[in-house]
């Protein structure tokens, strides 16, 4: 697993480059503002969209649409 270091800076990049800077600040703001907690709106945005059984179909689905493709180590070869 990556570094906590990491996953943040990339993050950070990835906001900004879609959100921009002063969006980027604003949302950050607003999930310490309102002290967000994600497992608590993960389970209220997904509780009504999909049974368990729907979400594993959708899963294989994806699955089948986009497999995994490993991508190879120009290191390594």
């Amino acid at each position: 697993m990556r570094s906590v270091a990491v996953i943040r800076k990339e993050g950070m990049e990835y906001l900004t480059e879609k959100l921009g800077i002063l969006e980027t600040e604003v949302f950050i703001s607003s999930l310490l503002r309102d002290r967000f907690d994600y497992t608590e709106w993960q389970r209220d945005y997904f509780d009504n969209k999909f049974s368990a059984e729907e979400f594993l179909q959708n899963a294989a689905d994806f699955d089948k649409r986009f497999p995994f493709k490993p991508v190879k180590d120009s290191k390594n070869t």
